[in-house]
């Protein structure tokens, strides 16, 4: 997959740092950047009819009022620097925020989530939802504060021989390509026809040498941990820069009552994540 378009996602009060890095890595891919400022209108509070009618509506006013200074001062910031661009900004009420990400989504090659935005639990779980369930675009979250590099030197590919780590590996191919090793992690595999084949990882590794990929096929067992845990610091012992995974590859239900592996790594990982689904 060729990036050419990003779709950058900043939340509204807190995107300075977000917008300095997205502007990094699409200059770094010569990428188009769509810089989507969001804001989730206020819940109203339980009141009478009338009390909402006011204070509610003057409050979204304020919220919309605000919204458009924002996106002013990020055309502001954009303009200064050598790159295409375009702003876009949205007022929406918090259960459609999904959709207008899909929406969007469905016209850029990578959705980006920088550190400011990924802190922002509410509106990160709508950027997932929305990309990952709603349209076919990737997702790349990067929880550090500094940009994410175009070339990482190490990339842990989390593979489970499903189809979301299939389609993760195949538009990951321009990061895979770019780095010096990328290790094929497989936790506690088991050999079988229908799976992992008799040697687990060989297929995706030789699939990927063919792309002039170095690859590295390593075996981890969890010990006891859960899969998260174990992903986690393989990615520590490898240096990893990037994580690579399919991402749900269960029933969402099931994944928003028991959590997942997918979950956990959102939540707990230090390192930028790739994610598709």
């Amino acid at each position: 997959m060729t990036i050419k378009t990003v779709l950058a996602v900043l939340g509204v009060d807190h995107w300075a740092d977000d917008l300095s890095n997205a502007v990094k890595f699409c200059e770094g891919h010569d990428a188009h950047l769509t810089a989507l400022v969001m804001s989730m209108g206020a819940v109203p509070a339980i009141a009478t009819y009338q009390a909402i009618s006011t204070a509610w509506l003057d409050e979204q006013q304020r919220e919309i009022e605000h919204l458009g200074e924002e996106a002013a001062a990020v055309k502001a910031e954009l303009r200064n620097a050598d790159l295409s661009s375009d702003v876009q900004e949205i007022y929406t009420e918090f259960a459609w925020v999904d959709d207008d990400i899909a929406e969007r989504s469905l016209y850029a090659d990578l959705v980006l989530v920088e550190a400011q935005a990924a802190r922002n639990e509410p509106l990160r779980k709508r950027v997932i939802d929305g990309a990952l369930f709603q349209s076919p675009t990737p997702i790349l979250i990067n929880p550090a504060k500094r940009s994410m590099t175009t070339s990482p030197k190490s990339v842990l590919l989390a593979w489970d021989s499903s189809n979301e780590a299939a389609r993760a590996a195949r538009q990951s191919l321009d990061f895979l390509k770019a780095s010096d090793t990328v290790h094929v992690t497989l936790i506690d595999p088991v050999s079988s026809a229908t799976a992992n084949g008799e040697e687990p990882g060989a297929d995706i590794a030789a699939y990927l040498a063919r792309h002039g990929i170095n690859v590295e096929v390593d075996r981890v067992p969890s010990g006891g941990r859960r899969v998260d845990e174990a992903l986690r610091q393989h990615a520590l012992d490898v240096a990893a820069d990037l994580i690579v995974m399919g991402a749900y590859n269960h029933p969402r239900l099931q994944q928003r009552l028991f959590g997942g592996v997918t979950q956990s790594m959102l939540k707990d990982s230090t390192v930028p994540m790739f994610l598709s689904r």
